[in-house]
């Protein structure tokens, strides 16, 4: 296995990144405003605040990949 084939496959995803995420504006803008909302001030965000959030972002994500992907 050749290192080089590892990075060229990452640079791979993270070009298509912008473009899979332009196709999840609701789930991505829903997770932001749950993030925002926990962690106001200095207060950290804690484990699975916004889980469900974040699912339903990773499932649309996961879902325009698969799509980019054929």
């Amino acid at each position: 296995m050749s290192g080089t084939n590892v990075w060229t496959r990452s640079r791979e995803k993270l070009r298509r990144f912008p473009e899979i995420l332009a196709q999840c504006p609701g789930e991505a803008s829903a997770y932001g405003k749950c993030v925002t909302a926990t962690t106001i001030g200095k207060q950290e965000l804690q484990k699975d605040l916004c889980v469900k959030e974040f699912q339903a972002l990773k499932a649309c994500f996961l879902n325009a990949a698969k799509k980019a992907a054929k």
